[in-house]
């Protein structure tokens, strides 16, 4: 370690500030919060060592956790792939256009994931009275008699929740993809096309994709902690809880334990089991995403 140091001090004094943001606000908080979670803890008494009791409630007695986790899992399942497969196709179509265009798409694809109005204009489209803008169309068109309540009937509850999800995911994802497809070399599509390389397809699996592994990673992580983190959209459209709890997730569940309750050991269990999740499922993607192009 110290011939380390002494070889590439330079590089360690640049990634100290960013290091020990890391570890003050992440490393340091997930540690206490996986410490707590093993605790009952109710923020106005010191914490009481309970061993597994949180965990052990959770898998058996929590019947509304089990219907987070299923929730969670099935939206994750949807809109994860899809939210990253359009966040990649989306890019590559607009990697073509001439460079003001692109600006501009660019913009308009993005903007949806970092408006503040997002869900007063899903408000406003799946409002239950004869106003809102799908019942609206509905009765116009004649494929309803009366209007809809979106959000008092739970099998309407998750649809609707995917849809905005999948509206608002182009993102960071999406930006990250624009990036590496910008920074491929473009003298590999001339070195493949001396090799072989015949249509757009062999292009896109032999040399685009190969040449944006990094970008690829990142935006899976990135999909996947968004997939696996719902609870916002849940609770500004289908309300807090939700009917039936058709929109509950585990981030949801945790936010009703841990700053509608107060009770951080049990909160922290299911942050927990949420962290261990996404980073198992990290963990698959990279081994997936690791053989493309290979």
């Amino acid at each position: 370690m110290k011939q380390a140091w002494k070889e590439h001090w330079e590089k360690y004094l640049l990634i100290l500030p960013f290091a020990v943001l890391f570890i003050v606000f992440t490393a340091i908080p997930v540690l206490a919060s996986i410490v707590i979670s093993f605790t009952s803890f109710n923020m106005l008494e010191f914490p009481k060592f309970v061993g597994f009791s949180n965990y052990i409630n959770l898998m058996v007695n929590d019947d509304v956790f089990l219907i987070a986790v299923k929730n969670t899992l099935l939206f994750a399942l949807i809109t994860g792939p899809v939210s990253y497969l359009m966040c990649f196709v989306f890019s590559w179509l607009i990697n073509e256009l001439s460079p003001k265009i692109r600006a501009f798409m660019t913009l308009v694809f993005y903007a949806p994931s970092i408006s503040g109005n997002a869900y007063l204009i899903w408000k406003l489209i799946f409002s239950s009275d004869m106003y809102g803008y799908a019942n609206s169309w509905l009765l116009r068109l004649g494929f309803a008699d009366e209007p809809i309540l979106w959000f008092d009937k739970k099998e309407y509850v998750l649809p609707i929740l995917i849809l905005v999800q999948l509206w608002l995911s182009l993102g960071v994802s999406f930006l990250a993809f624009i990036a590496g497809l910008q920074n491929v070399d473009k003298t590999l599509y001339e070195a493949g096309s001396i090799d072989g390389i015949r249509n757009r397809w062999q292009e896109l699996w032999f040399i685009t994709l190969p040449s944006m592994k990094p970008q690829l990673m990142f935006g899976a992580v990135m999909q996947i902690t968004s997939s696996l983190s719902v609870s916002q959209i849940s609770i500004e459209l289908a309300g807090f809880p939700s009917v039936s709890y058709a929109g509950h997730t585990i981030l949801t569940h945790l936010h009703d334990y841990g700053f509608v309750r107060y009770e951080m050991g049990y909160a922290s269990a299911i942050a927990a089991i949420l962290f261990f999740i996404m980073v198992f499922t990290n963990i698959i993607v990279q081994k997936a995403l690791r053989r493309v192009g290979a």
